[in-house]
Order: C-alpha cells, then structure tokens, then sequence
C-alpha cells in the first residue's frame, strides 16, 4: 500500500492511495476533494503506477466534502482506466454526492466511454442510428401524453362552469404573440408578395400570358404562402420564446414553487399559451395574405403596367373565398403544434442555462418540421378531396 499525501491548509486535506492486488488495482479516496486541492491531487493523479492489472475499484466512500472540481478529477481518472483497456468494476463515492457527479457526467465533462468506439464505424453507425432512433421514439411518445394532457386541460377549462379560462394571461399572450409581431410579418410578406409577383411574371412573359401572374399570386398567398411563412415566423418568434420562458422558470424553481403551492402548471403556463397562439396566428395569417397581395400589386403596377382597378378584377376572378378559408383553416392547426412544442420543451429543461439553449435550438427546429409536414399533409388531403 503506498499513501500520496501533502500538507494543505485544509480541515480534512484529501488523500489519495492505491492498492495492487495483482488483477485488481484500487484506488482509495478520503479527505475533502475540493478546488483547493485539486492542483496537488492532479499531478499526483497523472503520476499514477499504472499496474498490469485488469480490473479497477474507486473507493471515494471515504470522501468527507466533494465540489465539482474533485467529482470532475474522479470521473477523469474513471475515463482513463476505460480508455487504457481496464474495467472499472466499483465506483463507489458517498450516495449524497452522487447527483453531483451524474450532472457532470451528463454535461460532458467526464462522460463514460463508448465501448463501441474500435469498432468499425458501420457499427458505429448503427448503433448512433438505434440509440437516437430510441430517443425519437421515447420522446413522441411524451410528446402524446403532452398533447393528451394539454387537450383535457382545454376542454375542462373551456366547458366547466367551475373553472374559469385565464383571461388576463391569454389576453398578454394574444398580444405578444399577434399584437407585437404584426410588423415583421408585414414586412416579410410584403417582400414575398413583391419576389412571388417578380419571379412569376418573369417566367410567364415568355408566353405572353403575364396577367395570369395576378392568378398565380392570388391563389398561392392565399392557399399557402400567406400561413406557412406566417407559422415559420411565429415559431422561430413565439415558439422560441415559451421555451426560454418556461426553461428559465424550470432552472429558477419557479415551476417547483408553483407546484408546491398546488398550481397546475399545464392550465397556468401552458394552457394560456396554446390558446392564445391559436386565436393570434389565424389573424395574422389573414394580414400576413392582405400585405402579401399589395406588395404583388405594388410589383405588377410598377414592372408590369397594371393599373390597380385591373389587378383587382383578375384577382376576383381567380379567387374565391374558399381559396383564403383552405389556407386560414390551417393556422390554428399550425398554432397548435407551435405553442404546444415550445411548452413541451420548455419543461423538458434541465437545471442549467445549457440546457435553456439547446432545447429552445431544438423547440424552433421541430416546430418547423411539424409546420411544413402537416402543410404537406393539408395538400395532400385537399387533393384527394378535390377542394
């Protein structure tokens, strides 16, 4: 037995020893594993007689006080013996600490090594597919009992007389969510509807036909332009923005607190959400198609030489008023998926600003892929339906 000791001025200085038992090497930790000590236990750490043994035990049980800079040198040194071959069979420290190392382990700061990773790299492939695949699947599968819950919340809140909507939260929420966004959907469809009339009237005067350029930015703003580029908007506006504010909630304990008191959090912070987006998001879309049209008129009158009194009589012909309900019957769907994603990640976060980032990152992300492939679903069904 060999002891690797120094004097430190503190209460309990850590001490560091190893014991080789020919096939089973272990390496026992006392004392107090703080940053104070760290710099002395990681030379001694690095100079380690490394044995030809194959098996390893890490005894931290004997750890008085532990800090994040101690718990970050154990998993270190664990990483190492995995990485040279060995198996480290026993990884023991004081049960009070162990949330501590399992945060630090999961924000990669000593992760455990991917038995895999000499593989050849289709296995690699493959495996990376499976667990991520598992993932997706594990996290549909909340996404549903989410979805279920929000759903009854709605409908109790909407159909019991005892229970009352909260008005003055979905109110705000309308307003941050429609009133407050008008500008930058404006100005963005505005500038679709000027590029929709360029590139349309530039491709149809090769047949002469370039009235039909009315037609095709009537039906196309309408029917779909009009509210997927209004959801796309609303996602990376609104969505991102009920993850950051339920995320911060979750890392300042405010939802804990709020669940202590016996809140219901879906019908609190959620339901006024997902309510007000689904009323906000039709209203918008219905501008959003309005601003789109004049800047297409503005584009015709000006590279096109057609007067507005023109404009306006091709476009009632060409439009009628089941092509603007198919592309408003959409929105609330999209308001939905948006608000009802951006909630779930929200309180999917985890208790450290990283995690706010990531999965409001991942919040915009998958609210566009759910946008766009129910807009593709919508056609299709419209298609088949002939509408």
């Amino acid at each position: 037995m060999r002891n690797i000791e120094a004097n430190v001025h503190v209460e309990h200085p850590a001490v560091l020893r190893t014991e080789d038992k020919g096939r089973l090497f272990r390496l026992i930790a006392t004392g107090d594993w703080v940053i104070s000590e760290s710099p002395r236990l990681d030379k001694e750490l690095a100079h380690l007689h490394m044995t030809d043994a194959r098996d390893v035990e890490i005894d931290g049980s004997g750890i008085g006080l532990l800090d994040s800079a101690g718990a970050w040198l154990l998993l270190r040194t664990r990483r190492i013996f995995e990485e040279s071959g060995r198996t480290v069979k026993v990884f023991s420290i004081p049960p009070h600490y162990q949330p501590l190392l399992d945060m630090i382990e999961r924000d990669h700061t000593g992760g455990p090594v991917d038995p895999h990773r000499h593989h050849p790299s289709l296995v690699r492939l493959l495996e990376r597919m499976g667990r991520e695949t598992v993932l997706i699947g594990r996290q549909a599968y909340e996404f549903l009992g989410f979805l279920g819950r929000v759903t009854i919340e709605a409908f109790e809140a909407i159909t019991s007389p005892r229970r009352e909507l909260p008005f003055p939260a979905l109110i705000h929420q309308i307003e941050e969510t429609g009133v407050t966004a008008l500008p930058i959907v404006g100005l963005l469809a505005f500038l679709l509807g000027i590029v929709l009339a360029y590139q349309g009237a530039d491709q149809l005067k090769r047949f002469g036909a370039q009235i039909y350029t009315i037609d095709f930015l009537g039906v196309g703003f309408l029917r779909e332009l009009g509210g997927l580029i209004t959801a796309i908007i609303v996602a990376g506006r609104s969505g991102s923005a009920f993850t950051a504010q339920i995320g911060t909630m979750r890392v300042n304990e405010e939802i804990d607190a709020m669940q202590t008191l016996g809140l219901n959090v879906a019908e609190v912070l959620v339901l006024p959400r997902v309510l007000g987006l689904v009323i906000a998001l039709p209203l918008l879309t219905f501008f959003a198609d309005v601003v789109g049209i004049i800047g297409g008129l503005v584009m015709c009158y000006f590279d096109l030489g057609v007067t507005i009194p023109a404009f306006m009589r091709e476009l009632q012909g060409a439009i009628t008023v089941n092509t603007l309900l198919v592309g408003l019957i959409k929105a609330p769907v999209y308001a939905f998926l948006i608000a009802l994603v951006g909630c779930f990640e929200g309180l999917r976060v985890e208790r450290n600003a990283d995690s706010v980032g990531k999965l409001t990152t991942r919040s915009v992300v998958e609210s566009i892929f759910l946008v766009i492939a129910v807009d593709a679903g919508f056609s299709i069904l419209f298609s088949v339906l002939g509408i």
